[in-house]
């Protein structure tokens, strides 16, 4: 029987002469994607909405906590997870290994039609509109080719289409850099992590420049006062127990009040977003040195940072502007965190502290963030999709390795394709609205996988084990599931469309499973 030391090292592969993936990932390349893969556009623009959903700079600071609280929890139990089974394919495999393979397929589908390809998409154009601060003429509305416009249509809690197909400037800016960083992932593991390396450190660089900005020079005396003053009074203003938010039903639905709890669940949809990718580091797994004390380490290490760094930063933009401002405001103090100019908090921060050079420099920031990002999740779903086609479940030839480079070359393109698509056709930025609801179903299903091992494999080998098991996962399970009961009530748009592609997935599943299995590439020793 095959040791669990062999099992680490053993990569999918049946035969001696088959490319294998190479272990070349040490502790600060693997933290470096977790931290890269987080850390997006987010942070720059989703404050503006929890802004206006919370009103109160006390709930405002809380909705971030709520996200720390979760996804620090998920980051102990995965690590447990990705000790055990250091493979390619991460979170697809503790699935497949737990509840069986359909809902690890399930998650691979939703992670190649959704999750890792919207998202690429949606950073990627960021890219290009931000780089149209510098170069004027990169713009979403400077088409080179417009082929249609798309109305909306109005399928239950559904808006479909009021969308823009074609090639633009700003979109063709997105594509040739999904191009070329599938490219660039090509040519091995080794030069992949060096870019996110040299991208994480400037992005993480930059975020602290905005922190120490805002802590220092930045701070506005009528922002504090606003926020936090007198005696804190409006720093606690609507944070009551007993204070009501408004929140409208759906799209066009009626507005009613809610409570603090369902309000902060309901604003999640922004922070978590904001706070997603952070389990892309099991994706790559199999080519993680040392796993077993790595793989955890860099979970816990990473996560940890950007969840300081995003509260800090949230602090920061208190400090410098008001939560509540005027929509029609002729500055950005007027107008206020609530209602920064296109939701551009942090270009707005930076404008009231250096005027029209803050949304150059915020700019230049959002570029450095947006490619790395870009390139984290380009590197780690690429992993999925091979360890998927290993077991037979995705087209044959993205189960191979590049014979010199060992990287999954048909993965990388096949997922740069499909990226391109959604560029083009602009259905990336709807296809985003349904990821959070998605992502936590998948998120409860891994981590009920802990309990689901625990009990059928009680001697498996377990080099480390989730901190505060079984309280802390089955508070996260908790709370995961009370954020999407809050979804399914009050925000259907995001819920059900998102479950409908879930479950498209099935019918591909069965297609799929008929087919013969190549090899046992991705099985997993779990005997002591």
């Amino acid at each position: 029987m095959q040791s669990s030391d062999e099992a680490t090292s053993h990569v999918s592969d049946s035969t001696a002469e088959t490319p294998r993936l190479v272990q070349s990932l040490g502790l600060f390349s693997s933290t470096s994607i977790v931290i890269g893969s987080m850390i997006g556009s987010g942070i720059y623009i989703v404050d503006a909405d929890i802004a206006r959903g919370t009103s109160s700079p006390a709930l405002f600071l809380a909705a971030w906590v709520v996200t720390a609280v979760m996804t620090m929890i998920g980051a102990l139990s995965y690590g447990e997870l990705a000790a055990m089974m250091p493979k390619a394919g991460g979170q697809y495999v503790y699935l497949r290994e737990a509840l069986g393979p359909l809902w690890g397929f399930l998650f691979g589908w939703t992670l190649f039609v959704v999750i890792q390809t919207g998202t690429i998409a949606a950073v990627c154009v960021a890219f290009g509109k931000f780089l149209g601060v510098f170069f004027p003429s990169v713009s979403a509305t400077n088409w080179l080719w417009h082929i249609a416009h798309v109305p909306a249509l109005r399928v239950g809690p559904m808006v479909l289409g009021n969308m823009e197909i074609g090639v633009n400037t700003a979109n063709l800016t997105a594509i040739l850099i999904v191009i070329f960083l599938a490219i660039v992932n090509v040519f091995g593991l080794r030069l992949g992590a060096l870019i996110q390396n040299i991208f994480t450190s400037a992005k993480a660089l930059s975020l602290t420049a905005l922190i120490v900005v805002a802590f220092t020079v930045g701070r506005s005396a009528e922002a504090m006062q606003a926020n936090f003053g007198p005696g804190w009074s409006n720093f606690w203003k609507n944070a009551g127990w007993n204070s009501l938010h408004p929140v409208q039903v759906g799209v066009g639905g009626p507005t009613v009040l809610v409570n603090l709890f369902v309000i902060l669940a309901v604003v999640q949809v922004g922070s978590l977003f904001s706070a997603d990718a952070w389990n892309n580091i099991t994706f790559t797994a199999g080519e993680v040195k040392n796993p077993r004390r790595n793989l955890p380490l860099s979970l816990i290490l990473g996560t940890g940072f950007v969840l300081t760094v995003y509260f800090l930063v949230s602090l920061a933009y208190l400090l410098v502007l008001p939560m509540h401002g005027d929509p029609h405001g002729a500055t950005a103090a007027a107008r206020g965190i609530q209602y920064a100019a296109e939701d551009r908090v942090a270009t707005a921060a930076l404008a009231q502290v250096f005027h029209s050079a803050g949304a150059w420099l915020m700019a230049a920031a959002i570029l450095i963030s947006t490619f790395g990002c870009a390139n984290g999740l380009t590197l780690a779903g690429a992993r999925v999709y091979y360890a998927m086609s290993r077991d037979g479940l995705f087209f044959k030839s993205v189960g191979n390795l590049h014979p010199r480079y060992r990287t999954p070359v048909a993965g990388l393109l096949v997922q740069a394709i499909w990226a391109a698509l959604l560029c083009v056709s602009g259905s990336y930025s709807q296809l985003l609205d349904y990821i959070i609801f998605a992502e936590l179903v998948f998120y409860i299903l891994t981590i009920s996988a802990l309990f689901v091992l625990r009990f059928k494999r009680p001697d498996a080998p377990r080099p480390y084990k989730a901190l505060g098991y079984p309280v802390l996962p089955a508070l996260y399970i908790t709370m995961a599931a009370g954020i999407c009961v809050v979804l399914l009530r009050y925000k259907p748009q995001y819920t059900w469309p998102g479950l409908v592609l879930v479950l498209l997935g099935i019918p591909v599943y069965l297609f799929w499973s008929r087919r013969p299995v190549r090899n046992t590439s991705s099985e997993i020793d779990l005997q002591p």
